[in-house]
């Protein structure tokens, strides 16, 4: 056939070298979606330390910022017997925001933790304690979230991974820490670890 006219023989395009559409190449693994991955943290461990011990640690969020430390503020909203309600603030690594939950609790075997609000599309979990004597028990913890958004997620998500994946080995050092001290009360803080026990209540 007779070249198109200002168009040179075998041109991409004409119809004498017909070229495969133009190809972007990808890195394996490599995806173009913006999807915001799901977390899912699971931790069991046998601890030497009563199951009201290691309870009573994770209810006083009051004392969060003692030995947590990305935890640079912790308030109680509201407490009952049944259920608290707290504000917590992470500023960690460059990183600070703010989240409310809400914790059906009984002492000293469980601990739900549901959120109320806070940069989270999903943030739930559960702290539950078997006894196995009058100085152990075992901890299972479970603690699934994502992220509301992409740029959050990009910012915030390496930070909160790690403080979720460290959160169980922190709580027992506290109990170490705790008892080698002498103090009375778990809900005691480094300050004043020589008050006497205060009744257990409820945190978050």
């Amino acid at each position: 056939q007779a070249p198109v006219p200002g168009r040179a023989p075998n041109a991409p395009g004409s119809r004498e070298d017909p070229q495969p559409p133009a190809t972007i190449p990808l890195r394996r693994g490599w995806c173009r979606c913006e999807t915001i991955r799901r977390m899912d943290v699971r931790k069991t461990v046998l601890v030497g330390h009563s199951a009201e011990r290691m309870f009573d640690l994770i209810e006083a969020c009051e004392h969060y910022p003692d030995f947590l430390p990305w935890c640079s503020g912790a308030t109680v909203v509201a407490r009952d017997d049944a259920t608290v309600i707290a504000d917590i603030t992470v500023n960690y690594l460059g990183v600070r925001f703010g989240f409310r939950t809400r914790n059906p609790k009984r002492r000293p075997t469980a601990m739900r933790i549901h959120l109320e609000s806070g940069p989270f599309r999903r943030f739930d979990g559960v702290w539950d304690l078997t006894p196995l004597s009058a100085d152990g028990c075992r901890i299972d913890f479970a603690l699934h979230y994502d992220f509301d958004s992409t740029a959050m997620a990009r910012i915030a998500r390496p930070v909160f991974d790690r403080i979720a994946n460290t959160l169980v080995d922190r709580f027992v050092a506290r109990a170490d820490q705790v008892r080698a001290a002498g103090a009375p009360s778990s809900l005691a803080s480094e300050t004043a670890v020589a008050a006497p026990p205060q009744p257990v209540v409820g945190v978050g």
